[in-house]
C-alpha cells in the first residue's frame, strides 16, 4: 500500500518546526500507545535530534496494557529520553508532563530561563485534547479527524512554562508498508488516501493471529484464526448486515465496520505491533528503500547519458 498524504500545510510545519527547536529546551512527542513505532515521525527526530525528548504513549486506555509496557521500557531504555504513557482527558497523569520536562531539563526554571518544550505528533494523536486538558480551557480546536491543527501556538502553562504546539506532521514516504496500514486504521490518515477494504483486511489478518478471541467475541463467530481475511471480512459483514442487494456483501461497508470499532476500542484494548515487530519491519523497509533508491538512481544516471548531460562513465 503506497499512501503519500503530505499536504502543503505540512512543508509549513516542518519549516516551522526547524526554526523552533533552536530555542526548545525539551520536545515532547505524542504516539498512539496502539501503534507507537508506527506513530513516530522519523522526520521529526531529524529536525529535533540531540534535544532531550519525552515519548507520551497516548490513548493507553485504548492498547493492550502488555504491550504499552514493553513500549516504555524501549524508549526509557534510550538516552536523553524519558516515555510515559497516559490518556490524554485524564487532568491528573496529563500534569505529569511538567514534572517530566523538569526532570529532562533540570537546568530550566525561573522567570530568567523558563522552560521551552515544543509539543509534536502525526495528525489525529491527541495533542489538542491534551493541551485542553493541560490548560484546563478549550485552547485548542480538536475533532476525529486528520489535520486539525494549522497553525504553531504558542500556551503558557505556568509563568515559567511555555509549550508551543504544532499542526500534526506526517512524512513524505512512509516505508515501513505495515505502518501505513496501521496508521489508516488509527485515523491518522485522512480517508482519501486509502481504501477501507484494503485497509480492513491488513488489520485482520494481524488482529486474527494476536487477538482472535475478541474478533470472535465481538462479531459472534465460531471460528476466526483458519478463516482467509477475505472470508473473515465477509463473515463479519454478514454478522452486521452490511448487505448489497443480491445479498452478497459490501466488503466496503464491512471494512468501514472493522476500522471503526478498532478505533473506539469496541473490539478491546488492542496494540498493532511490540517493539521487535516494528523493529523487523522497519530493516525490512530500509532494505526495500534502499534498493528502489538504486535503480531510481540507475534510471537517472542512464536519462543523462541520453541527453548528454554527462559523459558515460569509463569501462573498467
Amino acid at each position: 500500500m503506497a499512501i503519500q498524504w503530505f499536504p502543503g500545510h505540512m512543508h509549513l510545519t516542518h519549516k516551522a518546526i526547524q526554526e523552533r527547536i533552536k530555542n526548545i529546551d525539551v520536545v515532547i512527542e505524542l504516539l498512539d500507545a496502539r501503534l507507537p513505532g508506527s506513530s513516530a515521525n522519523p522526520m521529526l527526530a531529524e529536525l529535533t535530534a540531540g534535544k532531550p525528548a519525552l515519548k507520551v504513549l497516548n490513548k493507553q486506555d485504548l492498547a493492550d496494557p502488555a504491550r504499552t509496557a514493553l513500549w516504555l521500557a524501549h524508549y526509557n531504555a534510550q538516552p536523553g529520553t524519558r516515555a510515559i504513557g497516559l490518556d490524554a482527558s485524564v487532568t491528573a497523569p496529563a500534569k505529569a508532563l511538567i514534572k517530566e520536562c523538569f526532570a529532562l531539563a533540570p537546568s530550566r526554571g525561573g522567570m530568567v530561563k523558563p522552560m521551552r518544550v515544543l509539543i509534536c505528533g502525526i495528525p489525529n494523536v491527541g495533542k489538542s485534547t491534551l493541551i485542553n486538558t493541560l490548560t484546563g480551557k478549550r485552547a485548542t480546536k480538536t475533532g476525529d479527524e486528520a489535520g486539525i491543527t494549522k497553525l504553531e501556538q504558542r500556551i503558557s502553562l505556568a509563568d515559567d512554562f511555555y509549550l508551543y504546539d504544532t499542526p500534526g506532521m506526517l512524512w513524505p514516504r512512509i516505508i515501513v508498508a505495515k505502518s501505513g496500514y496501521n496508521l489508516a486504521a488509527s485515523g491518522a490518515i485522512g480517508r482519501n488516501a486509502f481504501n477501507e477494504e484494503e485497509v480492513a483486511l491488513e488489520l485482520l489478518a494481524y488482529l486474527k493471529v494476536h487477538y482472535a478471541p475478541l474478533l470472535a467475541a465481538r462479531y459472534k463467530l465460531d471460528v476466526v484464526d483458519s478463516l482467509q481475511d477475505e472470508e473473515l471480512l465477509e463473515a463479519i459483514g454478514r454478522k452486521r448486515g452490511a448487505l448489497q442487494s443480491g445479498k452478497g456483501v459490501n466488503l466496503q461497508k464491512a471494512g468501514e465496520i472493522v476500522i471503526y470499532d478498532f478505533r473506539a476500542a469496541a473490539l478491546g484494548r488492542i496494540t498493532l505491533e511490540t517493539p521487535q515487530e516494528f523493529a523487523q519491519w522497519l530493516a525490512e523497509g530500509q532494505k526495500l528503500d534502499a534498493a528502489r533508491q538504486v535503480k531510481k538512481d540507475a534510471i537517472e544516471l542512464d536519462r543523462k547519458i541520453r541527453f548528454k548531460q554527462i559523459a558515460r562513465p569509463a569501462s573498467s
